[in-house]
């Protein structure tokens, strides 16, 4: 295995800006990650900081409750027992639980919080506990109920998981009562391995074991990360949100301060000449509810003194609010713009792994985090990677194709191919025939205008038709010659569907299974030890 770093194009995104030149971002963002000054700055504010934070102890209690039940390994039960200690400190990042763990980016993400905890521990000489924040309290099941895989007759394969009822509980909520036709669609799908037949055994207890999309997650990434030492935490865990309630109440209670810095961070990533990618709603609570009949989770809104939701058909006091919350913690969730403050009350964060898109949001919260007197932690972009197996580099190799070319202008470079290929000069000839048709034709337009001033746009329109009839002419005979070349077209497919399925980056689409059945799993592993302190790089990893 080969991986070589890629620089791609730079982008005009708010999260290109932050791995290029971090110092123009200072006003949204607390520390420079490349600095390795910094991580020990970001340590001893999170030492000195005079935030209430929640029991650690409790919340060791809960991960390992948690992580036991989904049968983590001893090496990450370890590393929670390794939080107790006062002078512990967590690096963190996470997903939604995706069918078959979502895309690709899901293993990526782990991989870097698995790196960036032993830098920092390595660094700093205190424990780091690298924690996976699975964001099970989000209710969109639609947007983690399917998986994309290329199949052998290159063609893009969507395996979908039906919504089990009607309603827009969490997805830890949503209980799944048959996962046979997934599974053994995913295995029809599958290539024949030495290493299939294992795999499906595992997918398979895992699904027996498994209530939810989150349980079924969770299991998986422990089976495949917890000997590193990945603690796994579900966001909607009832014994969490208990320890969660007192932050709760000083969101519901401090709703105006809360609106109040979220909008000021609007107004400051506006001001840096990007759109902020969160909508920050002047009247919005931030917050979620579970309703107590139907299991929905409610957005809640500001209004009248008290709380509603979208349509106005629930009305909560402040009061109601706040003795629901004494009674049931785990009724309550945050939305994209709190979760990062209460991710930093529950937890000793140094840091977080994120992606483009979070640390574009994330920009809009540092106010937030300063109005409850906390400090942004450490930010820590994603590493990024494109597999590229064996016949896809042979294909590129052969048409002298760079992992720029297939993200940026493939389809030109596939162009400028067949064009190199047409010794007949097809082109070429038709558009000397073209041009001489109109040399040839306008005296005869010329003409017939002389004879009546109204015939020149007949004229005009017959040489018209004429042209399309030799270009309708030049089209089929370009098919029929290119036709010659289908199998080097299909060789043209197959790198941008492997690489850039539908002009998107491979780790957007596509699932990591079909390469841990071709594969194995050992090249995850080889691909942490090349790892490098550069936060956010892209690696090309030839198989």
């Amino acid at each position: 295995m080969i991986l070589e770093p890629i620089t791609l194009g730079a982008g005009q995104t708010l999260a290109e800006e932050y791995r290029r030149n971090f110092t123009r971002l200072k006003e949204l963002y607390a520390y420079n990650p490349w600095e390795p000054e910094e991580w020990a700055r970001r340590a001893a504010a999170r030492d000195a900081s005079p935030a209430p934070s929640a029991d650690r102890e409790r919340v060791a209690d809960a991960l390992r409750s948690y992580n036991t039940a989904m049968g983590n390994s001893k090496e990450a039960l370890e590393q929670i027992e390794r939080l107790r200690d006062p002078n512990a400190l967590v690096l963190t990042g996470g997903q939604q639980a995706g069918l078959f763990t979502g895309e690709l980016l899901v293993i990526y993400k782990a991989v870097t919080i698995l790196h960036a905890a032993r830098i920092a521990e390595a660094r700093l000489g205190r424990p780091v506990i690298p924690l996976f924040w699975i964001a099970g309290e989000d209710h969109d099941f639609n947007e983690v109920n399917h998986v994309a895989i290329l199949d052998s007759r290159l063609a893009t394969k969507k395996i979908v998981l039906p919504h089990p009822g009607m309603g827009r509980s969490s997805v830890s909520r949503t209980v799944i009562e048959d996962w046979g036709p997934v599974l053994e669609e995913l295995e029809a799908s599958l290539m024949d391995t030495e290493f299939k037949t294992g795999l499906m055994e595992h997918l398979r207890r895992f699904a027996r074991d498994s209530r939810t999309l989150t349980e079924w997650f969770a299991r998986f990434m422990a089976w495949q990360f917890g000997e590193q030492g990945l603690v796994l935490l579900d966001s909607d865990d009832p014994a969490l949100r208990a320890c969660e309630k007192d932050f709760f109440l000083e969101l519901i209670t401090r709703q105006e301060e809360l609106s109040a810095s979220l909008q000021e961070g609007e107004q400051a990533v506006l001001r840096h000449g990007f759109e902020p990618q969160a909508e920050v709603v002047p009247d919005g609570a931030n917050l979620f509810l579970f309703d107590e009949k139907t299991g929905d989770r409610i957005l809640l809104y500001r209004r009248e003194g008290g709380f509603t939701d979208r349509k106005g058909t629930r009305f909560f006091t402040r009061e109601e609010l706040v003795d629901r919350l004494n009674r049931s913690p785990q009724d309550f969730s945050n939305n994209v713009l709190t979760r990062p403050l209460m991710q930093e009350y529950l937890l000793p964060v140094l840091g977080a792994v994120l992606g483009p898109g979070e640390l574009s949001y994330w920009g809009l919260t540092r106010r937030a985090f300063e109005a409850f007197g906390m400090d942004m932690p450490l930010l820590v972009p994603r590493k990024s990677f494109t597999l590229i197996e064996g016949t896809v580099a042979k294909h590129m190799r052969k048409y002298g194709l760079t992992l720029e070319d297939v993200f940026d202008r493939l389809e030109e470079r596939k162009q400028e191919w067949l064009k190199e290929q047409d010794s007949l000069g097809l082109a070429e000839r038709f558009a000397w025939a073209k041009d001489k048709l109109r040399e040839d034709y306008q005296p005869i337009v010329d003409l017939v205008s002389s004879i009546n001033p109204g015939m020149a746009k007949l004229a005009g329109v017959n040489l018209m038709k004429i042209l399309e009839q030799a270009e309708f002419l030049e089209a089929r005979s370009t098919e029929a010659y290119q036709s010659q070349f289908d199998a080097s077209i299909r060789q043209w497919d197959r790198i941008a569907l492997s690489l850039y399925p539908g002009g998107k980056p491979q780790e957007r689409v596509y699932n990591v299974l079909p390469y841990l059945v071709k594969y194995g799993n050992s090249w995850l592993w080889e691909v942490m030890d090349a790892l490098t302190e550069e936060w956010g790089e892209h690696r090309a990893v030839y198989f």
